[in-house]
């Protein structure tokens, strides 16, 4: 709680992380066995073997950075190694990969995604930050401004999406950013509802020079790339939202036990047992989807996962947020005054409560998210429902 009231999390806490490479579980799963063996590193706290390492213990992993309640803590610890580091995995060349991927898998050097603009949120194919090529075409001159971007503050690069050609997805490309002390490149904290210890930043870049081998797989490629990236996004913050949303049942639920009001505690007032209920069985719908989809990451591969998920995955977080919703304010409102206080009895249902918005926007802004999982539900329907066509003039025997 401290930590999230001086909006910051002590620099040596990233480092007990980092030295017993415990920012690599967030990584989406299966982990990069290869690379991380190359370094090193062959099991988890000498638990888990990488290789054996599946999306249940990413699970667990999300689940228990967040079983403070708090976003902020965990979220300034792993977001960049999270979500900006899969893309130079998944698509990186090997030189890229070789130039970047040991400081930042040790946590020697950090890293953030940079996607959002102040213009171009959820809409990410209206992105604006350009990058032109030197005439030469050693260098990418990039300019624009980026927002919202969770760990910039402290990050020596950004994975950032920009266009390097004309207007929508067709245009843009992933680059890997040059930030901390870098000339062009101006950086300031922003503050936020919740998640104050983030460190959410405001870039602006000014004719920043980024060497041309930083660009991540193939230009005009960076739409593509992006959207699979979202999905571990999506689904993280799926798995931590739920269980703030039973800190902060939990929290009320004991509150109700020893609070006591018109001469009885507050759990045998039959409204509040409803309330307390109404709230519970959204939770407990909301988990055991979560360890579905989860089940189901351990048994499909990427590819799969992507197409049979992806909307599913919009719908999952989407849903995430409304639930934390409705359970935070559920604690707020029976925690009482002591709801509204940052401090004291009710101060965990007050910081909660504060980080809502943080789930339902972020990652995709929730009536986009609703949107995406139905159209993406048609388009495997018609696909699916097509290739069950017999085709023309074909006997129906």
């Amino acid at each position: 709680m401290d930590w999230e009231q001086a909006a910051m999390v002590p620099e040596d806490v990233f480092q007990k992380f980092a030295s017993a490479n415990m920012l690599i579980p967030s990584l989406p799963a299966p982990l990069p066995i290869a690379w991380l063996k190359k370094l090193g590193v062959h099991d988890i706290l000498g638990t888990v073997k990488v290789e054996e390492w599946d999306y249940i213990h990413t699970a667990i992993f999300i689940d228990e950075m967040c079983r403070s309640g708090l976003q902020g803590p965990p979220a300034s610890l792993t977001t960049g190694m999270s979500y900006g580091v899969p893309p130079i995995l998944k698509f990186g060349s090997p030189q890229l990969q070789e130039r970047f991927l040991p400081d930042l898998l040790l946590g020697k050097k950090r890293i953030c995604i940079a996607i959002t603009e102040p213009e171009a949120g959820s809409d990410v194919a209206g992105i604006q930050t350009t990058a032109t090529k030197t005439p030469d075409g050693k260098f990418y001159i990039v300019n624009g401004t980026k927002k919202w971007i969770t760990n910039g503050i402290w990050s020596s690069y950004a994975t950032m999406a920009v266009r390097t050609s004309g207007p929508g997805p067709s245009g843009l490309s992933l680059l890997i950013v040059p930030l901390l002390n870098h000339p062009g490149v101006t950086m300031r904290k922003i503050k936020t509802t919740g998640g104050q210890a983030s460190g959410t930043t405001f870039i602006t870049l000014d004719d920043v020079r980024v060497p041309a081998e930083n660009l991540v797989g193939d230009e005009g490629r960076g739409m593509a790339y992006i959207m699979t990236n979202f999905n571990h996004e999506r689904l993280s913050i799926a798995i931590g939202a739920t269980r703030q949303a039973r800190v902060a049942l939990a929290a009320a639920f004991d509150y109700c036990l020893h609070r006591e009001a018109f001469g009885k505690t507050l759990v045998e007032q039959p409204v509040v047992r409803h309330r307390l209920a109404a709230a519970g069985a959204l939770l407990e719908s909301q988990s055991a989807w979560i360890e579905q989809f989860v089940f189901q990451m351990t048994r499909l591969g990427k590819v799969e996962a992507d197409r049979e998920l992806g909307g599913l995955t919009a719908l999952a977080k989407a849903q995430a947020g409304r639930v934390l919703d409705e359970c935070a304010r559920c604690a707020v409102l029976l925690f009482g005054g002591n709801g509204l206080t940052t401090t004291g009895k009710g101060e965990i249902a007050e910081r909660i409560y504060r980080d809502v918005p943080a789930t339902r926007i972020p990652g995709g802004s929730e009536d986009v998210m609703f949107d995406l999982a139905v159209r993406q539900l048609v388009k495997n329907y018609q696909s699916k429902t097509k290739a069950l066509e017999r085709p023309k003039g074909s006997s129906k025997l």
